[in-house]
């Protein structure tokens, strides 16, 4: 990655600039919102950042009394400081602020024949670096052939995590592949985050 792609990943994120960084708020969303610890390999692979770079954030905020960390052999295990008082609202910052990504991946991903899902829209813009006001809901494009209930179910419980709409647009894999309807033209040419990636055969 480039020098450019590191200083944008380290600067106030537009999703919600009382972070230090964008890095810090997807860091926090990974650890504060799952239910498990994280090792500091598994949040560099999933932040798409230096591992060295995420050693030095985890560093700072354990110092600030957020994080805790213990090692497990050769592995760094990462979690909240359920301890401190300040973990409660800052879940909840962090869930508003960087959560969608985490959480929507973790609602529709038991949903069979889902084949892909996006952020697209305003958080997603806000998410990419794109400065602008902060978003008022969550839209997620569902590709594939998943039943509409199960979608509809899905983005019901992620709203509720969220505390914001969470508004689904289902599309065939083939449509989506073709991208020639204007709307969805207009998804494929502005930032978009995937929640969950189209699974590559080995």
């Amino acid at each position: 990655m480039g020098d450019d792609y590191y200083q944008m990943r380290t600067s106030a994120p537009p999703l919600l600039a009382v972070f230090r960084s964008q890095l810090q708020g997807d860091l926090l969303a990974r650890v504060m919102l799952g239910s498990q610890e994280r090792t500091l390999s598994d949040l560099a692979r999933t932040l798409d950042a230096p591992l060295a770079t995420v050693a030095r954030e985890v560093g700072r905020l354990e110092q600030a009394g957020l994080l805790t960390t213990r090692r497990v052999g050769r592995a760094r295990l990462v979690a909240a400081n359920e301890t401190n008082p300040a973990t409660a609202p800052l879940r909840q910052l962090v869930t508003v602020a960087f959560g969608p990504q985490q959480v929507v991946a973790e609602e529709f991903a038991a949903i069979s024949g889902i084949a892909e899902v996006i952020i697209f829209g305003s958080w997603a813009a806000r998410a990419s670096g794109e400065p602008g006001p902060v978003p008022g809901d969550v839209d997620v494009l569902v590709v594939g052939q998943a039943d509409r209930d199960d979608v509809y179910d899905a983005a019901e419980r992620a709203q509720q995590r969220l505390g914001r709409p969470v508004n689904t647009t289902m599309v065939s894999e083939q449509r989506w592949q073709a991208h020639e309807e204007p709307f969805l033209a207009g998804v494929h040419e502005r930032p978009r985050v995937t929640a969950l990636a189209p699974t590559v055969a080995a």
